[in-house]
């Protein structure tokens, strides 16, 4: 292995400067060239790959965002879109591809091991922690301690004029985020799609709370798919339970900012352990960690196979908030 590129691609995640980081200087200590891609998968269709060095990477560690930059590409999912991405490739002399990202990310990475021969391994940087083959992705504790902050804040607000305060979080189809950040910010209740919505249940423990002494409650919602959610969830309750709610949605926030010290360890690990993993021809794969050790998923597993919330940590969540 020569030559190696490396993208970002989708949404990013606190942590990916990182992973850039230990990509690049691991590969240049190994005696590899490195190239980045700009743009994620439009990089490689409109050949922007620029070598990177040690001093390209200098001072991002504690950097949110990705140097690189991302984007969408729905000229990716197309044949031809693919076939211009493989031949910029061959142009550029690059044997292997290091992808940072999830899902989407890598059902391309892998059409292009099916279509191609070059080597393709998976990073796994989504703030949601849904890809399955690793315990943690990049950018998830930098999230969760976004929205643990939050609610802090809300908290103060919610206490002081008796109000039931719904916190929405990131989280289309799935409740990591909601679930970390509600056990950790002692929420009321959680809503989240790995479990029916149940609106009365909520509503009989804010009143059970109220009974009991509680004047003002926090309740953290996984986002749907549809706008608006909570809203919906919070005008149902009060008009229930007569108590006063507010919505806050977190949305994007969450996505940037200096990532944590375990998100930066994490890349790093990470980033390193791609590089070595083409080194040693490995292909078609995403490297995760499980416990204290350095795995490899087949990157169609990483989507078809679904990661499972901590049922442990759900039922002790709903246990304290009585």
């Amino acid at each position: 292995m020569k030559r190696i590129g490396i993208l970002t691609s989708g949404g990013d995640a606190p942590g990916m400067n990182a992973c850039i980081r230990s990509a690049v200087r691991t590969s240049i200590a190994s005696g590899v060239e490195i190239i980045g891609v700009k743009r994620g998968y439009a990089g490689l269709i409109t050949n922007e790959m620029p070598p990177l060095s040690r001093n390209d990477v200098s001072n991002i560690i504690h950097t949110g965002g990705s140097i690189l930059e991302s984007s969408r590409c729905p000229e990716f999912e197309k044949a031809e879109g693919r076939k211009r991405a493989i031949e910029n490739l061959a142009k550029n002399e690059i044997e292997g591809l290091i992808l940072i990202r999830g899902d989407g990310t890598f059902r391309g990475g892998a059409l292009l091991t099916e279509e191609s021969t070059i080597s393709i391994i998976g990073v796994p940087g989504t703030i949601d922690n849904d890809v399955y083959g690793t315990d943690f992705t990049i950018g998830f504790d930098t999230a969760v301690n976004c929205a643990i902050e939050a609610i802090d804040r809300i908290r103060d607000t919610a206490r002081t004029f008796e109000r039931v305060l719904f916190v929405e979080v990131i989280g289309h189809h799935t409740g990591f985020i909601a679930l970390q950040a509600g056990t950790a910010g002692g929420a009321d209740s959680l809503v989240i799609p790995e479990q029916p919505l149940d609106v009365e249940g909520i509503c009989r423990g804010l009143q059970e709370g109220h009974r009991l002494g509680k004047t003002s409650a926090i309740v953290v919602v996984a986002e749907a798919e549809k706008p608006g959610f909570s809203y919906e969830i919070a005008q149902r309750v009060a008009k229930k339970t007569g108590f006063e709610t507010r919505v806050c949605v977190l949305g994007h926030l969450q996505r940037g900012g200096s990532p944590t010290a375990a998100d930066r360890v994490l890349g790093t690990e990470l980033g390193a352990a791609a590089v070595q993993a083409l080194i040693d021809s490995v292909k078609g794969k995403m490297v995760g960690i499980v416990g204290d050790t350095i795995t490899y998923t087949s990157l169609r597993d990483t989507w078809e196979k679904k990661k499972a919330l901590s049922t442990r940590l759900e039922t002790l969540t709903r246990l304290l908030a009585i």
